[in-house]
């Protein structure tokens, strides 16, 4: 997904041993990965409410589009079709982000497997109150590192539209690398491509 909502400033990334995850390689998230402020946690129908909220904030119109959720009826249907299958399915998702103290929803952040992208797709989206706070940042470390150590991967992307310069500085602080530009199967919209290489560019 095109990245909305990151910060403005880089924080000091969030090193494995302060990952406090509880999952393993075949609960799919089932226990959230928790991080000194966040909890990161699968959606569930009863999301419905702040996933309509999400979409429809001006920053994801804009730079994401319309996914015509406009009822909380549309939310759980959105929901149930393109976000809770991918748990089982593909072992990740796009995760709720939520405040450690009070569980307050404030974004998402997480991982999807694209057609027309090899490897797995780092994505994430906050609301406006909760940016420029270092949540993006310390979500979006987080997930790169369960990425790594928990479902082994080496390698994660990101696509971002050229004029999302926010997004863009963000994924640059988490160490990913312009590669190009490309465009997604039955799109003509250009799209920048940015790379981690798991195994050399995270903290140890």
């Amino acid at each position: 997904m095109p990245n909305i909502g990151a910060e403005s400033f880089a924080l000091a990334p969030v090193a494995p041993q302060a990952l406090q995850s509880v999952v393993n390689n075949n609960t799919h998230l089932a226990m959230p990965i928790q991080t000194p402020r966040l909890t990161l946690r699968q959606f569930t129908l009863e999301d419905a409410a702040f996933f309509m909220a999400l979409v429809n904030d001006k920053d994801w119109l804009a730079y994401i589009g319309d996914r015509n959720v406009h009822s909380l009826q549309a939310a759980r249907d959105y929901l149930e079709k393109f976000y809770l299958p991918k748990y089982a399915k593909d072992g990740f998702g796009f995760y709720l982000v939520a405040l450690k103290t009070s569980d307050e929803p404030i974004g998402m952040c997480g991982l999807i497997k694209r057609e027309g992208l090899n490897d797995a797709d780092i994505g994430f989206a906050y609301m406006p109150a909760y940016r420029g706070h270092g949540y993006a940042h310390e979500a979006a470390q987080a997930t790169l590192v369960y990425a790594r150590d928990v479902l082994f991967m080496r390698r994660v992307v990101a696509i971002a539209t050229p004029s999302n310069a926010p997004s863009i500085k963000l994924l640059q602080a988490l160490g990913l690398v312009f590669e190009g530009n490309t465009t997604l199967p039955k799109s003509d919209e250009k799209l920048a491509l940015y790379a981690i290489n798991l195994r050399s560019s995270l903290p140890t």
